[in-house]
């Protein structure tokens, strides 16, 4: 079984058995952000506290990416295997808007408003022969 690395250390919880999303929470203001920062992107305070995120919220904004991305953002496509994918805002309890590639890219399927959930799955793999684990945003069932 090949072993599991995050994309980025600190985006979310890994390994879990549920991960999270993390971002920062200003003590001074309240605002969060994602990705955790070391300070306020609002009124920069330094005092700023990690904490997870809820795991659905809504869908804010969305096209359908029809070019492949370059690195760090690829997962390995080609320009013979590229198949254009779902990219979204979705707004999550607590004020904050993550950006990130949906699992459904077919506009028929999409709508502003409609219940999302975050999802952790394989993305790419590695030079090393790891499976690098991204998020990913799916419309709840």
């Amino acid at each position: 079984m090949p072993h599991q690395v995050p994309i980025a250390e600190g985006l979310f919880t890994w390994p879990a058995d549920q991960p999270a999303l993390l971002c920062s929470r200003c003590q001074h203001c309240g605002i969060a952000s994602f990705p955790v920062a070391d300070s306020c992107m609002a009124c920069s305070g330094q005092e700023v506290s990690v904490e997870e995120l809820p795991n659905q919220g809504t869908l804010w904004t969305w096209t359908v990416q029809h070019f492949m991305p370059k690195t760090p953002y690829n997962s390995g496509e080609t320009m013979e295997t590229f198949k254009p994918y779902g990219v979204g805002y979705v707004e999550l309890p607590g004020g904050v808007r993550v950006e990130g590639r949906l699992t459904e890219s077919d506009p028929q399927k999409l709508q502003i408003g409609m219940p999302m959930e975050v999802v952790f799955a394989p993305y790419r793999t590695d030079d090393d022969g790891n499976e690098v684990i991204s998020f990913f945003f799916r419309p709840v069932q």
